[in-house]
């Protein structure tokens, strides 16, 4: 049901209170807030991170690639708590303008650069080692659109849903129903394609996986947004079910899950990773 006591300002405010869950960091406008640098370890790649969905699609891949043996994508990886702000900090908005995680600095060539948005790191890396994904033209444009399809409905599953089921400080009909809507249709189209192929991309597990497991993979698990699986009838994505199980059952998923992760019971979350070490002693299985 609508407010019917609000009627929007031809301009609106920026001093504006949206209340909710991040309403104390919230603001319209970009850049640092706070004269902060970040901290630097020794391996090639450093990354700048939360175990939300987004960040964990890149400690899997950076783990994956490790796995495959690739040493030179070790990395050092430092927690960015969003709740507290850190994220606007000067040292974190140099390699991220907007602000947002996960961002990656490439030390492995003669000159560091940036990286970022999720999706641009994925390929970045995937490119770089030439893993995840196919070289030839159509398998590859099947894995990017999987990937970019994966940016495109973030939004609608965190921003929408996720902010107005479960984080926005009062519940209204509308945008609840809107996005349940849309949220379902989303897993609608993941199990109508895992029906056809083992994996999004096809019969290969690649970057396309690693970017929409992370946002599927809680739902099916009933463990996002409360009661959110109960809520969209999960279960009847039984395909989603069958592809979400199986990735979580791959070493380097287990591993990557966890890192940055600040929640939870102390044996199941890794602050800051720097090697193979830190996971001795960690509860990875994740059975659901």
């Amino acid at each position: 049901m609508a407010d019917p006591t609000y009627t929007p300002p031809k301009v609106w405010s920026p001093d504006t209170v949206s209340g909710g869950r991040f309403a104390s960091i919230n603001r319209p406008t970009a850049g640092a807030r706070e004269e902060k640098d970040l901290p630097q370890g020794e391996h090639p790649f450093q990354l700048h991170s939360l175990a939300t969905p987004n960040g964990v699609k890149v400690t899997i891949m950076l783990e994956e690639l490790l796995e495959k043996g690739h040493a030179g994508a070790e990395y050092d990886a430092y927690t960015i708590n969003i709740g507290d702000g850190e994220q606007f900090t000067s040292g974190f908005v140099e390699i991220n303008p907007n602000s947002k995680i996960p961002a990656l600095v490439d030390r492995s060539g003669p000159e560091p650069f940036r990286v970022f948005e999720s999706g641009a790191i994925l390929v970045h890396l995937a490119e770089k080692f030439g893993e995840f994904l196919p070289s030839d033209p159509a398998s590859r444009a099947e894995v990017m659109s999987w990937v970019f399809w994966q940016v495109g409905t973030g939004p609608f599953i965190g921003g929408g849903f996720g902010h107005f089921y479960a984080y926005a400080p009062e519940k209204y009909e509308y945008p609840i129903n809107r996005y349940a809507m849309e949220a379902k249709r989303i897993f609608d189209v993941a199990d109508k394609r895992l029906a056809e192929t083992r994996y999004l991309g096809g019969e290969g597990y690649t970057i396309a996986d690693m970017a929409n497991w992370p946002w599927l993979a809680p739902f099916v698990a009933g463990q996002i947004y409360n009661d959110a699986k109960t809520f969209l009838a999960i279960d009847e994505y039984e395909h989603v079910a069958r592809w979400a199980r199986e990735i979580a059952a791959r070493p380097a998923v287990k591993r990557g899950r966890i890192v940055n992760k600040t929640w939870g019971e102390d044996d199941e979350k890794l602050l800051e990773r720097h090697s193979a070490a830190d996971f001795e002693g960690k509860k990875l299985d994740w059975s659901f």
